[in-house]
């Protein structure tokens, strides 16, 4: 099996950050949340979700593609 270490190590890392990273960012989209207008919201919520959906997916295949050589 021939699997990218630095690749794994990279993906290694940044499971572990995630979870800071979203928790950060949900704190900080929650304390402004309310003094921004109507459409910011919307694009800020929008956002972090796709953001976070693709960070996941991004992270799975990852794995997935590193550690089956795909």
């Amino acid at each position: 099996v021939l699997a990218s270490l630095p690749l794994q190590m990279m993906l290694y890392f940044n499971f572990y950050y995630f979870p800071v990273w979203f928790v950060a960012e949900g704190m900080m989209l929650q304390l402004k949340y309310e003094l921004l207008p109507q459409h910011y919201q919307f694009l800020l919520v929008t956002a972090f979700i796709i953001l976070s959906l693709t960070e996941v997916s991004r992270l799975y295949l990852g794995y997935v593609g590193n550690l089956q050589e795909k």
